[in-house]
């Protein structure tokens, strides 16, 4: 696992004009950065990634069929009461999901460790499934890297068949598509989404979060007034739940992306529960419920609250004493998990977060995220990278 230095294409920002990649910087701040970029080995990327993340994956899965069948467990995750057999029966009835990323501690040597799972609402899709695939083309094609250079990407295209999928097989014809109005970077997001789900010759109207509405009897609606019968939104379910039409879930008769099992995937309280279960995988980090924090008395811990997003209010104890915290945040009324601390690992000034796609159950790519903080957050800057 090498970081490289390289030089820029001359024309990237305005390729990123044409291509409708408006994020590309972000408050200022440069969020795309080609001037370097990450190689691998083809054993690193099968044997070190992709193969773990399919069987971390299957793990996660497995603590889901436990959850939903437990009310502790669903309490612990804090999950709504009103909502367990909402959820329990999208899991029971297998209600399909579309992608999700593993965000992976890994420097080209150790086993991958697996520090979360963005199964709800992740982001950084378009840069991975086509923006960085654009470079490496861009970059073999003026002979700056080699013709056999590969990348670990196929998102794009395990995308588009997933949703032809979700049309062939759950009459998915038209999927309405949504997030909130204030981020660039969650509009681009779903534009992609939409263009993936139209090359599969499905109907895909977006509309904002903030204007779905709910009918009189009981259905949601779009502008039109509409009836919304299949949905993706990018917006998290530990929100939808506590909301005001929070109550409608039920009966509203929508079939979300992602289904709301994903609550209990993209809750921190996943980490302890695969530890319970998993005890000792090589690809998993020791963690425990906050309640629990005598077991990690020895050695330094991340603590994190169970719906922390874009690594915010997470914090640093060490040998019992009190916690440093290493980012602030509104996240941690609902409690905490304890994760065995494992720095990312270092290149010059950068840290680096190795996250792995899966569509449809099955591994699809990563993305590399940097920064000069421990912590990836949301302005972390998005590396390009390559199989040699």
């Amino acid at each position: 696992m090498l970081r490289i230095t390289s030089q820029p294409r001359h024309n990237w920002q305005q390729l990123a004009a044409e291509y409708g990649f408006h994020f590309h910087t972000m408050y200022g701040e440069p969020y795309w950065d080609e001037s370097a970029y990450y190689q691998f080995s083809l054993a690193q990327i099968e044997q070190d990634i992709e193969d773990p993340s399919a069987e971390l994956h299957q793990m996660c899965l497995h603590v889901v069929d436990k959850v939903v069948k437990s009310e502790a467990l669903l309490k612990q995750c804090q999950i709504p009461e009103q909502h367990w057999d909402f959820i329990a029966h999208s899991w029971q009835q297998r209600m399909p999901s579309l992608y999700s990323r593993l965000d992976l501690v890994y420097d080209g040597r150790s086993p991958a460790k697996l520090l979360e799972n963005n199964a709800d609402t992740p982001t950084s899709l378009y840069e991975t499934g086509f923006w960085q695939w654009l470079w490496l083309e861009n970059m073999v094609d003026s002979g700056r890297i080699a013709r056999s250079a590969d990348q670990f990407n196929s998102l794009q295209e395990k995308l588009i068949y997933r949703f032809a999928r979700l049309k062939q097989q759950y009459q998915y014809q038209r999927i309405h598509f949504s997030c909130c109005e204030d981020s660039t970077e969650d509009r681009g997001t779903v534009q992609y989404l939409q263009d993936c789900a139209s090359a599969a010759g499905i109907d895909a109207p977006f509309l904002y979060v903030e204007e779905i509405g709910l009918s009189e009897t009981g259905y949601f609606t779009d502008l039109e007034d509409k009836v919304i019968t299949h949905c993706f939104k990018l917006y998290p379910w530990e929100f939808m739940l506590r909301e005001e039409f929070g109550d409608a879930l039920n009966t509203a008769d929508v079939g979300w992306l992602e289904p709301a099992w994903k609550a209990i995937l993209s809750n921190k309280a996943l980490l302890p529960l695969l530890w319970q279960e998993f005890s000792g995988h090589p690809n998993l980090l020791p963690a425990y419920f906050e309640k629990d924090k005598a077991l990690a008395s020895y050695g330094k811990w991340i603590k994190k609250p169970l719906f922390s997003r874009e690594g915010a209010n997470i914090s640093l104890l060490e040998g019992g004493n009190a916690a440093t915290t290493l980012s602030e945040g509104p996240y941690g009324e609902e409690g905490y998990i304890l994760q065995q601390f494992n720095p990312l690992p270092r290149y010059g000034e950068n840290y680096v977060l190795i996250g792995s796609w899966l569509v449809d159950d099955m591994p699809a790519g990563i993305s590399i995220r940097e920064d000069s903080s421990l912590i990836t957050q949301d302005l972390s800057r998005y590396l390009p990278h390559i199989i040699l």
